[in-house]
C-alpha cells in the first residue's frame, strides 16, 4: 500500500481526517475512525491523475546492452541540475528503516534534509528539455493559490520549504523547450509544472496517470490542477529487455544520447534517465533512491514507494549499472 501523496503516510492523513472532522462533528473517535476507513476503502480504486495520457510520439524501445556500448563514450548533451527548494521529510518514508542495513546503522525516523531538483538537458540539435519540473514560487509563497488541496498542503508540510531557483526564472534564461521529462507523477515531480508553457511536449513512464490507490483520492485533484491546460502526457513505449538488466530501455531522440529506463517499484512507471554529457555519462535515478545514504548502502526508499521488493531490484539494477560504469555521475531524487 503506497504511503507517498507528495511526501507522507496514510496514517497521517487519517489523523488529521480524524481531528478536523472532530472539531466540527460531534462523532467518538470510533465512529470518525468507521467513516474515514470506509471513504478510504470507496476510494481505493481512485487514479493518480484523469488528465489525458497516449503513446510517446518519439522514442525507439532500446536495450541495457546497447546502451551500455554507448555510455563511456562522451556524448554531446549537457545537464544542469538546479535546486528548486529545499525541504524536510520524514526519514522513514525517504529510506526502508526496517532494512538490515538501517537497523544495523540505528538509523531511526526524523526530519531528513532534502532538495527539489529539476535538471536542464542541452540538446545540441534537439533543444532544451526538463527532467521533472521543480517548483514554482506560489508553491512555497501561497500553495493554495497554486492548486494544492488541503490536505496535502498540511500533509507534506509546505512552510518547511525555502525556495531556491522557481521554475519560472529558470526557464527564463532558456530558450523554449522542447520537452519535459517526468520521472514520475508525485507533486513534488510535478510541482513546477505551472510555470511549464502550455503546448510543451510532457513523457513519463507508462500507466503514471492511471496507477490506482486510495491515497489518491486527496492527492488526484492536485495533480490534475499542475497539469491543468498542458496537452496529453506522452508515455514511453517501453518493451522487455533482451538481457533482463531492466525492466526496458529507450532511445529517447534515437541518436543514442538521452536513455529512458523503466525502474518500476516507487510508482508504477518510475523511469531513470542516462544522458551522455562531453564530461561522461549521467544518470538521473527519479524516486527510485532519494537519499545518499540509501545509494550508498543499497536500500530503497521507505513509506513513500508504492512496492519496496519491486523498487529495492530497480534500485539494485541501477547500482549494478554504475558497478559496470563507475564513470557515471549519479544524481539522486532528493539529494547530492
Amino acid at each position: 500500500m503506497r504511503s507517498d501523496m507528495g511526501q507522507f503516510g496514510a496514517m497521517e492523513v487519517f489523523d488529521m481526517l480524524s481531528t478536523h472532522i472532530a472539531r466540527t462533528v460531534s462523532f467518538s473517535r470510533l465512529t470518525l475512525a468507521s467513516i474515514v476507513a470506509a471513504v478510504l476503502a470507496l476510494a481505493a480504486g481512485c487514479t493518480a491523475s484523469t488528465h489525458a495520457a497516449r503513446p510517446a510520439a518519439i522514442g525507439v524501445a532500446s536495450s541495457a546492452a546497447a546502451m551500455e556500448a554507448l555510455i563511456d563514450r562522451p556524448g554531446p548533451v549537457e545537464v544542469e541540475t538546479v535546486v528548486g527548494a529545499d525541504w524536510a521529510v520524514t526519514r522513514a518514508g525517504l529510506i526502508n528503516l526496517d532494512a538490515p542495513a538501517a537497523k544495523a546503522a540505528h538509523l531511526t525516523d526524523g526530519d531528513e534534509p532534502i532538495q527539489i531538483f529539476v535538471h536542464v538537458l542541452r540538446h545540441p540539435t534537439r533543444g532544451t528539455f526538463l527532467v521533472d519540473t521543480g517548483v514554482t514560487r506560489q508553491l512555497v509563497e501561497d500553495p493554495s493559490r497554486a492548486g494544492v488541496g488541503w490536505v496535502v498542503r498540511k500533509a507534506m508540510h509546505v512552510e518547511k520549504m525555502r525556495l531556491g531557483t522557481d521554475t519560472a526564472a529558470l526557464l527564463g534564461r532558456e530558450p523554449p523547450l522542447a520537452g519535459v521529462l517526468l520521472t514520475h507523477l508525485h507533486l513534488d515531480h510535478v510541482s513546477g509544472m505551472r510555470d511549464v508553457p502550455r503546448g510543451t511536449p510532457i513523457y513519463s513512464g507508462p500507466r503514471e496517470t492511471r496507477d490506482r490507490e486510495f491515497l489518491y483520492l486527496f492527492s488526484r485533484g492536485t495533480i490534475d490542477n499542475q497539469l491543468e491546460g498542458q496537452d496529453d502526457i506522452q508515455e514511453w513505449r517501453f518493451e522487455a529487455d533482451p538481457s533482463g538488466r531492466f525492466a526496458g530501455v529507450v532511445d529517447i531522440l534515437g541518436d543514442g544520447t538521452i536513455f529512458a529506463i523503466l525502474v518500476p517499484g516507487h510508482t508504477g512507471g518510475s523511469t531513470a534517465y542516462l544522458v551522455r554529457t562531453p564530461k561522461g555519462p549521467v544518470l538521473l535515478t527519479g524516486d527510485t533512491c532519494h537519499t545518499r545514504w540509501g545509494w550508498d548502502h543499497g536500500v530503497e526508499p521507505g513509506l513513500f514507494s508504492g512496492d519496496r521488493p519491486q523498487n529495492a531490484i530497480s534500485l539494485s539494477n541501477l547500482r549494478a549499472l554504475v558497478a559496470r560504469h563507475p564513470g557515471i555521475d549519479v544524481r539522486l531524487g532528493h539529494q547530492r
